[in-house]
């Protein structure tokens, strides 16, 4: 989702409404280039935001929150041809589960932020959605639909996408990280989502 579905890292906004973007965005940053252990950085930047109020939530996802260029393009083309879209994050449930029912995608993965009293812990509830979550949860619905590697496309930007990219027939490093760019199929880092189109008759 962040950064690639959306032009944004949700955690990075919701760490300017406690006043730790900075911070947060760093941690960010290093994850996505593969420099550090993706679910200790999570675990890090989600404790900063303890005590955010939980109406944050609804205020980044309503006045922030940008599709990025050519992602409605590449979803209805992908409804019109009966491709199923799975969207996996290492992100917030709040924001995917909108994005989901709001696009018409059929599958989603995400974390779960604690809340308490109306504010934020800076927990996580149930098991935390890293790489290997992404790549079992991606190869649980290929499974579901019956579907061979040859017939699947992964699409990421960051290191913690790598393992479910390596699941799919072709992987696509979208604006990605250098890491990311060395190990998949193909790179788009200069069009928008519906440069995925271009690679099928």
């Amino acid at each position: 989702m962040d950064s690639t579905l959306i032009t944004m890292e949700t955690i990075d906004e919701l760490g300017e409404l406690v006043g730790k973007k900075p911070e947060i965005a760093a941690i960010t940053a290093r994850a996505m280039r593969g420099e550090i252990d993706y679910p200790q950085s999570l675990r890090q930047r989600v404790s900063l935001l303890a005590g955010l109020d939980e109406d944050g939530l609804l205020e980044v996802y309503e006045s922030r929150l940008q599709l990025t260029s050519g992602a409605e393009t590449l979803l209805a083309a992908c409804r019109r041809h009966g491709v199923k879209t799975l969207l996996v994050s290492g992100g917030f449930t709040f924001f995917v589960e909108r994005l989901r029912k709001r696009l018409g995608i059929e599958y989603a993965i995400a974390n779960t932020l604690e809340v308490s009293r109306g504010r934020l812990t800076g927990g996580l509830v149930g098991e935390m959605v890293d790489a290997e979550a992404k790549a079992s949860k991606f190869r649980g619905i290929v499974k579901q639909l019956g579907a061979t590697k040859e017939q699947t496309v992964a699409i990421g930007d960051g290191a913690n996408d790598l393992k479910m990219m390596a699941e799919a027939g072709l992987s696509i490093a979208f604006h990605a990280k250098p890491v990311v760019r060395a190990q998949a199929s193909c790179a788009l880092t200069w069009s928008g989502l519906d440069g995925v189109l271009n690679l099928f008759e």
